[in-house]
């Protein structure tokens, strides 16, 4: 059971494995996904994406308003971009809450 209040925002953390040779392909459908449709959707926050140096891994951290906007975007976008990706990574997908944000503190 969740312990997300309600209107929290969430965090969901993808983490694609992909062949080296394929991992800039995967970026490319990701940048396509969000730029322009996801990241116009209501309650998208932001997003960041990442590549492992090894050419192995990509992973994408999406902040979003809560868990329902997250779940009308993904009802409202279907899953034809999410199937394209499947062909060339296998991926593992979270949802998290958000405990705390640390940040830079002046030394003593």
């Amino acid at each position: 059971m969740s312990n997300v209040a309600a209107n929290e925002p969430v965090v969901l953390i993808n983490v694609f494995t992909v062949e080296p040779e394929n991992q800039q392909q995967l970026i490319d459908l990701l940048k396509q996904a969000t730029e322009g449709t996801v990241n116009r959707e209501p309650g998208f926050i932001s997003a960041t994406l990442h590549r492992s140096l090894d050419g192995t891994k990509v992973t994408m951290y999406a902040k979003w308003k809560d868990a329902e906007a997250y779940a009308a975007m993904r009802n409202k976008s279907g899953r034809a971009p999410l199937e394209h990706m499947l062909r060339i990574a296998r991926f593992e997908a979270g949802m998290y809450e958000i405990v705390q944000t640390f940040v830079p503190t002046e030394s003593e």
